[in-house]
């Protein structure tokens, strides 16, 4: 008890001590009245005066109803006189407002309840450093603070113990430290006795005595008037009024009560924040089937945010790595403006090369395909010949796998060399044998493989490209088409930045040569727009339901949160006369609010991503983002502090005695 601390001023109450010719408390004149729920007043006090003394110990002795509890309260400061003053250290309190009060509990006044009043999922330990968290003491300071109590109580080997695992006058002396754990220089005992054996009562008046000896202020209220008789002073009060004062009797001079100091304004955020996860693990594992129908909402809300994301980041990439195949600065120019009513000019290869002659371009490839069979051995295959130019591989991005693509000499020199696809070669030569240096028959033509092409997979949207026959535009028109006009010229780019200019250009070109614009181009990028937005519009779509399932589990918090205010009423109200004050409650069902909402928000990042990579392994790629999750989970604690709003505000506006009161 030594390390006790004088109270503060900083948040502008009075330090409760008396002067020389100032008393204590002084009450003049003070009534209160109640409004029934009918409307009925009942004027319980009655004009109450009184005066205490530091180091008095005062016995309350009445019947019931007789107005003793509610002077108590009074004089707690844990309700506020309808009218008359009443001053604590010379200064009226009774105009103070509600966190000034509770700043006033904190600092100068202890209480002892007759049914204890302990937080049941709390230990001993937490119990008793309550008052030092509303305080604002150090961690360290608190916890040796009580275990000093607790020891001088007798309860050492209790810290752990919740209020359940103890008897009845283990709780009582648990209360009594609490009241002690400020320093505070007022104890209030509300009829301390009155729900223990008559051992344990006595245990707890001896209790009394000694703090009264050591200093304290001591206010006994109770209706046992052989308990009434350990007090130096018995005031009675009947019918609101007080009707009797025995006075104080002659007693040793009291030492000094000692006064708690640097106390801070504020509590931690820190602090409040262990204290209020404390709070919420408690209120969710008692409750924890019904914790678990409430954060359904969030768990799914978050769950689709993360999985519907990622089906769509993953659904982009697939049409990104198409597009990518495709090569996004290329430019195709097709033959035919589109309208059947108008007259068209084929493409040539004259066309081509007069494209190349313009500024960025990088290559130019005419394409000319059309239907073959190509035959190896006795093994026909039914596929597209592709009649092009040297240009292919620099155009699409597309090594050769072995050997070599042909040359621009042997398009001058129209050679019978052909070029095989992936997939070709794999069903000509099954047994894994090399075709470089042999001859397929095209149709019946003789053709020598110089090369086999790197695996590529659908260029066109339409056909795989791995089967196709790579052949000289030259030798394709005259050996197998015989007509050379082209249905498609593809041109790539050196600068992807200037593609639209070099479209337009090549657009001009084509019209001054045609005479007409009886042709189309189209480039790649318009593919990633439309793609990339439509992608975007569905995640969006699917995002809104996910955020409104998000919505509906914000309201689910709030009914939990609102049936967890009503469970805990009584809570509220210990935690209000050991300090707290009407924003300490507010923030800490606010966070609370938070926590359960950010588990829910964790839950749904779970079953978002187990979610999503079973999607990914049955149906379709995904990718997961970190970003997004967090985001998710960041949203989700959001909701749960928006829909948290209402009911902390609730508990907050709690009035401390009727909180007190509630079962």
């Amino acid at each position: 008890m030594e390390d006790r601390r004088r109270p503060s001023t900083a948040r502008g109450v009075p330090a409760v001590t008396g002067g020389p010719a100032e008393p204590l408390l002084r009450l003049t004149g003070i009534r209160k009245t109640y409004v029934t729920d009918g409307g009925v007043a009942v004027e319980v006090l009655r004009g109450v005066s009184l005066t205490v003394e530091a180091g008095e110990f005062i016995a309350i002795v009445g019947s019931s109803g007789s107005g003793k509890s509610t002077l108590m309260n009074i004089l707690g400061c844990l309700d506020r006189p309808t009218a008359g003053q009443y001053h604590v250290g010379g200064r009226d309190v009774s105009g103070l407002g509600g966190d000034e009060l509770a700043a006033l509990r904190c600092d100068g006044f202890g209480f002892v309840f007759q049914h204890y009043h302990l937080i049941p999922g709390a230990t001993a330990q937490e119990n008793v450093e309550m008052p030092a968290r509303y305080a604002g003491l150090p961690a360290a300071l608190r916890e040796r603070r009580a275990g000093e109590l607790l020891e001088r109580l007798g309860l050492g080997g209790r810290r752990g113990h919740r209020p359940n695992q103890m008897s009845g006058g283990q709780q009582q002396r648990v209360s009594i430290a609490r009241a002690l754990m400020n320093g505070a220089p007022v104890i209030l005992a509300d009829e301390p006795t009155g729900a223990l054996d008559s051992a344990s009562g006595t245990e707890v008046v001896t209790l009394l005595r000694e703090l009264s000896a050591q200093g304290h202020t001591v206010i006994l209220i109770t209706h046992d008037r052989s308990v009434a008789q350990a007090a130096d002073r018995v005031v009675e009060m009947r019918d609101g009024v007080i009707v009797a004062d025995s006075g104080a009797r002659p007693r040793p001079a009291a030492v000094p009560a000692p006064q708690p100091k640097h106390v801070r304004a504020g509590v931690a955020l820190l602090t409040d924040a262990a204290e209020a996860a404390t709070a919420a693990v408690r209120s969710l594992t008692a409750n924890g089937f019904r914790t678990a129908l409430t954060l359904l909402g969030i768990v799914i809300g978050v769950a689709s945010v993360i999985a519907l994301l990622a089906i769509g980041e993953g659904a982009k990439r697939v049409v990104m790595a198409k597009v990518g195949a495709l090569g996004v600065n290329l430019i195709y120019v097709m033959a035919g403006s589109g309208d059947p009513r108008l007259p068209t000019t084929p493409l040539t290869e004259a066309d081509g090369d007069a494209i190349a002659e313009l500024p960025n371009i990088e290559s130019v490839m005419p394409y000319l395909d059309t239907g073959i069979i190509v035959r190896h051995g006795n093994i026909d295959h039914r596929t597209s010949g592709l009649a092009t130019s040297a240009a292919l591989p620099v155009t699409h991005k597309w090594p050769v796998a072995q050997g070599s693509f042909f040359t621009r000499a042997d398009e001058r020199a129209g050679a019978a060399v052909a070029v095989l696809g992936h997939n070709v070669t794999k069903r000509l030569f099954p047994d894994g044998a090399s075709p470089l240096g042999r001859h397929v028959l095209v149709n019946n033509i003789p053709f020598l493989v110089t090369g086999v092409m790197a695996k590529k997979g659908d260029l066109t949207g339409n056909q795989d490209t791995d089967d196709w026959v790579f052949i000289p535009l030259s030798t394709g028109v005259q050996r197998l088409i015989g007509k050379p006009e082209l249905p498609l010229i593809v041109v790539s780019v050196h600068d992807v930045a200037r593609l639209e200019r070099t479209r337009d250009a090549i657009r001009t070109l084509l019209t001054e040569r045609h005479r007409q614009e009886d042709f189309q181009i189209r480039d790649v990028t318009g593919r990633i727009r439309a793609a990339t937005e439509t992608q975007d519009t569905m995640t969006l779509l699917l995002g809104c339901a996910a955020v409104i399932t998000l919505l509906v589990g914000g309201i689910g918090v709030m009914n939990i949160m609102l049936v967890s205010v009503t469970e805990r009423t009584r809570e509220i109200g210990i935690r209000m006369a050991a300090g707290a004050r009407a924003r300490d409650i507010e923030r800490q069902f606010l966070m609370e609010a938070a926590l359960v909402s950010g588990l829910g928000g964790v839950a749904g990042t779970v079953l978002g991503v187990l979610s999503g990579a079973a999607i990914g392994v049955l149906a379709m790629p995904v990718t997961f983002s970190a970003t997004a999750s967090a985001g998710a989970v960041a949203s989700a604690v959001l909701v749960g502090l928006i829909f948290g709003v209402i009911p902390a505000r609730r508990a907050a506006k709690l009035n401390p005695v009727a909180a007190l009161s509630s079962e």
